[in-house]
């Protein structure tokens, strides 16, 4: 299943790609620091590598609040159900009836269907403020997610999230990864665990209408065989 989705998702970028609907690669692509990080709490990270249209980043010991696996044709309606869940759950419905501060980024990893009118699934995903990682709220129907040390290959794009451009988006990071050792590690982890392909990262509520920032992230492990020097 796991290199059955790798070759999916390689068909699928390769089609864009034969039909030019790739987006530039070059320009505005990284580097913007979403302004929502401003105002709530976002995960750090270290700056790993730069590239041609995307970056490499290091999330040590994050700490993510998670639905179950929603299947859905549509990213945003996934999304949204998902986030009400995760609304409601900050808002106190929680077992410890706490109230929890709203962060960013959102997270929707996407693992695709086997065809175009089949559900896909998804999992919606809230990052846990540092002031209750040690003991998160525990949730009827969420779950917590701890990363260890975590790689993951980012491209930005502006605007809001739509279930055609976040298909888009994905392929123009995929293109731009290809021939690097990067995208060698991430092949490697999507035939180990195939959970998801990609994963949408959203900064700005629906009613911010300038400055939206959002990233297509790739996650891998890292080995030593994989290190650039």
């Amino acid at each position: 299943m796991a290199a059955f989705n790798t070759f999916k998702l390689s068909l699928v970028l390769s089609l864009l790609s034969n039909i030019g609907l790739l987006p530039e690669t070059s320009k505005n692509t990284v580097g913007i620091f979403p302004p929502t990080c401003n105002r709530i709490e976002c995960p750090s990270f270290d700056l790993i590598q730069v590239g041609n249209g995307y970056e490499i980043r290091r999330y040590n010991s994050t700490v993510w609040m998670s639905t179950s696996p929603i299947q859905d044709i549509s990213l945003v309606d996934a999304t949204r159900t998902g986030f009400l869940q995760l609304f409601n759950y900050i808002q106190g419905k929680n077992k410890y009836e706490q109230q929890v501060e709203m962060t960013a980024p959102v997270l929707t990893e996407v693992l695709p269907s086997d065809g175009p009118f089949c559900e896909s699934s998804f999992t919606v995903s809230f990052y846990v403020p540092k002031v209750n990682q040690a003991n998160p709220p525990p949730a009827e129907g969420l779950h917590v997610q701890r990363w260890k040390s975590t790689y993951v290959a980012v491209r930005q794009f502006s605007g809001f999230v739509t279930d055609y451009n976040v298909a888009e988006e994905a392929a123009a990071l995929q293109a731009s990864l290809e021939g690097t050792a990067w995208s060698a590690a991430i092949e490697k982890t999507l035939k180990a665990n195939a959970t998801s392909v990609y994963t949408v990262a959203q900064y700005n509520s629906p009613f911010e209408f300038n400055d939206r920032v959002n990233e297509i992230w790739m996650l891998f492990d890292m080995e030593d065989e994989f290190l650039l020097v």
